[in-house]
């Protein structure tokens, strides 16, 4: 077969109080080239087992380039997954849009939100594997603080309580919509208020100690900050005139976390 390279970016999901339902393409990327060979096929990896999902994978080679920091909150494995769907379509000459291909693959990675922005780009909500792409860009720039540490998935759904108060339920909603419209019309004003959560953010400030020194001390240019998926890493909403001040006052408070200022990519996983 001809040689197929695919590309998928980064996500950021939740955005405060949008649990399991929104997040944002980030212009980050992991690549995969899938070539004819023999190589040993590791079956467990989940680009592979998302390749398998539309394809076969026998008589395959498959070489990634992971960019992503892996276990962080960035969507790393839901940018593995999109790598994997998009290149077995492009090598079966399929046409299949990101709501068929979230289709395929949301069983792999347990939750929607990473994996639809990761297909579709731009800033997105989805629900029962549909996906409403909102906007090509956020009200603010996203700022990764990204430390050493990392976070399991499935120990931050782990911490999360079965039942929560009638009055932090409704508290979160009332934020969840805020947040929909924030996104929809590019209100600053809207999306500095819509970030507050009750839903999940408080239940994982163990294994993101980041989160509550920044918003205990937030830049005085930054909308908001909020937990990047499961975490560790957060996320600083800045003034878009004032991103690279507020980017540099987050280096010289935290000196050993990695700070991102990134973009909100227009384009989802697609070939190269």
């Amino acid at each position: 077969m001809t040689a197929v390279r695919v590309r998928a970016p980064a996500s950021t999901a939740n955005l405060g109080p949008g649990f399991d339902c929104a997040a944002v393409a980030l212009d980050l990327w992991n690549e995969l080239e899938v070539t004819d060979g023999d190589d040993e096929l590791d079956l467990d990896h989940l680009g592979v087992r998302a390749f398998a999902r539309l394809a076969p994978v026998d008589g395959r080679r498959f070489a990634f380039v992971d960019r992503i920091p892996r276990e962080r909150g960035l969507g790393s494995s839901a940018a593995v997954i999109a790598l994997g769907l998009v290149a077995a379509a492009a090598a079966e000459g399929l046409s299949l849009s990101a709501e068929e291909l979230l289709a395929e693959g949301v069983g792999l990675e347990g939750h929607a939100d990473n994996l639809a922005a990761a297909l579709a780009g731009g800033v997105c909500l989805t629900w029962d594997t549909r996906i409403a792409r909102l906007a090509d860009d956020t009200p603010a720039v996203p700022i990764a603080l990204v430390p050493e540490a990392t976070v399991s998935t499935a120990a931050a759904r782990a911490a999360l309580p079965d039942e929560i108060a009638h009055g932090d339920a409704a508290f979160t909603s009332a934020r969840a919509a805020l947040l929909g419209a924030a996104l929809a019309t590019g209100s600053p004003d809207l999306f500095a208020d819509a970030l507050a959560d009750r839903l999940h953010e408080p239940y994982r400030t163990a294994g993101a100690p980041l989160l509550a020194a920044v918003r205990e001390d937030p830049p005085a240019s930054a909308l908001g900050s909020t937990l990047s998926g499961s975490g560790p890493t957060v996320i600083v909403w800045a003034r878009p005139n004032s991103a690279r001040a507020c980017a540099q006052e987050l280096e010289a408070r935290f000196p050993d976390v990695s700070v991102l200022t990134l973009s909100v990519s227009r384009e989802g996983a697609h070939p190269l």
